[in-house]
């Protein structure tokens, strides 16, 4: 056997039938979290959490801490779900990561409230195309997404870009 190879067995997450892990990372706490290409994976213990790409809200990388957090999208007014995970070392799963949530942004714009602040109307799929578009709003900090003319100001931009692209 040549020395470049090793069969050297790493450890593994259970994902969906039809998918197959493209990149993984194991944390300081012996956990493992892993991207597939069409989910993110956490698996802690006995549990696996699984996070399709489009319900990927933002994902960060702080290299003086090696640590990683992703957030999930959520609904306003209720916590987002957030996980973070000291990695010594991410391999490609941060290149994974970005790659696949960038493929689930089908359309994004922004639209002024006041001044700068404002919302964005975001159209996600997943990145496989299968399912259905997905679409969200973003709130700029300071922006209420209760006060009517902010909602007037959401809903004719969603019907715009719909419009615009022949999305439902």
């Amino acid at each position: 056997m040549s020395p470049f190879w090793s069969r050297t067995s790493s450890p593994s997450v259970a994902v969906a039938p039809g998918e197959k892990v493209l990149a993984s990372a194991t944390t300081d706490d012996g956990s493992l979290i892993a991207g597939t290409r069409d989910a993110f994976y956490i698996a802690t213990g006995e549990e696996t959490r699984r996070v399709p790409w489009e319900q990927v809200e933002a994902a960060d990388w702080d290299r003086d801490t090696d640590t990683f957090r992703l957030s999930e999208v959520g609904s306003w007014g209720e916590q987002r779900p957030v996980h973070t995970a000291v990695l010594a070392d991410p391999g490609r799963l941060l290149e994974l990561v970005r790659e696949r949530v960038t493929a689930s942004v089908v359309l994004q714009r922004h639209v002024a409230v006041s001044g700068r602040r404002g919302l964005r109307v975001i159209a996600r799929r997943a990145p496989s195309g299968a399912g259905g578009v997905q679409w969200i709003y973003e709130y700029d900090a300071g922006v209420d997404p209760e006060d009517p003319a902010v909602r007037t100001l959401a809903r004719e931009a969603l019907e715009g870009m719909r419009q615009e692209v022949g999305l439902p």
